[in-house]
């Protein structure tokens, strides 16, 4: 297997059990839902939808949606969600450098949180940008490099092997500046805003521990340092605990996201 797709193979692995994170990634969708302008009868697609949270979310409005995902679990879980909620939507594993969806087919194409992992954002944009309408809205929501989740992937990376050449840190996509050149001149009247969703816990060490069990990639760290160096374990926890302390307030860690909206030429 390439590098390339060994990467890909380990994020959805890494990403299975999402679903335990989704009532709290699930706060941020109707923010996002709003801020794209989505409303009742539009053809919506949400890459990298893991469960659902926001296609549903914008379902309940009468939108018409399509969910597509790397993670086959999570791609399940969504199927779970739609049913439980009794909304219709249509639901496929895919890649969003690959997506397998005709071109010009959708009046939204969303992201909360998943675009950003693809290795590629070159790709990614390109098909993004190939299945929505022209006149057609991109909206996503990103996560910034200086603020808490930006500075915990970079935490992790440091304890991770590096990824293949090529691939893109995903906090770039906090940048709007970066956003403004991934998106050029294939569209217009660009617009940024910024909000934050809370992470409920007691403590730090709360959430820590919560993380280390339960979030995919982290989990999937902290196997790997346990294997080979046990000793660096409790640096990490440490490290982690020390960077949640500023953004810890009454019982919540804050998580500062980026959105970003943009026309189709």
């Amino acid at each position: 297997m390439d590098p390339l797709a060994q990467f890909k193979e380990q994020q959805k692995a890494g990403w299975s059990n999402f679903s335990l994170l989704e009532n709290i990634t699930g706060t941020a969708a109707p923010r996002l839902v709003r801020f794209a302008g989505i409303a009742a009868g539009a053809e919506v697609l949400d890459v990298a939808c893991g469960t659902g949270v926001v296609a549903l979310t914008a379902a309940r409005l009468g939108a018409k949606v399509t969910g597509i995902d790397l993670t086959p679990e999570l791609v399940a879980h969504a199927k779970e969600n739609a049913t439980l909620m009794k909304l219709e939507g249509t639901w496929q594993e895919g890649d969003v450098e690959a997506l397998p969806l005709p071109d010009a087919k959708f009046d939204f194409v969303v992201s909360q949180f998943g675009h950003m992992f693809a290795p590629r954002p070159d790709v990614a944009i390109k098909e993004m940008l190939r299945v929505l309408k022209p006149g057609g809205t991109i909206a996503f929501a990103t996560w910034p490099s200086e603020l808490f989740t930006g500075r915990s992937f970079a935490l992790m990376g440091k304890y991770a092997p590096p990824p293949p050449p090529g691939v893109s840190p995903p906090v770039q996509w906090g940048d709007p500046t970066v956003v403004r050149e991934r998106l050029g001149a294939a569209v217009k009247d660009i617009a940024f805003s910024r909000d934050a969703m809370f992470f409920q816990t007691l403590s730090v060490q709360h959430y820590r521990s919560f993380m280390e069990q339960n979030f995919g990639p982290a989990k999937k760290l902290f196997e790997m340092i346990q294997a080979s160096d046990p000793a660096k374990v409790s640096a990490l926890r440490r490290e982690i605990e020390e960077l949640a302390a500023p953004y810890f307030e009454n019982n919540t860690i804050r998580q500062d996201y980026l959105l970003t909206r943009a026309v189709k030429v």
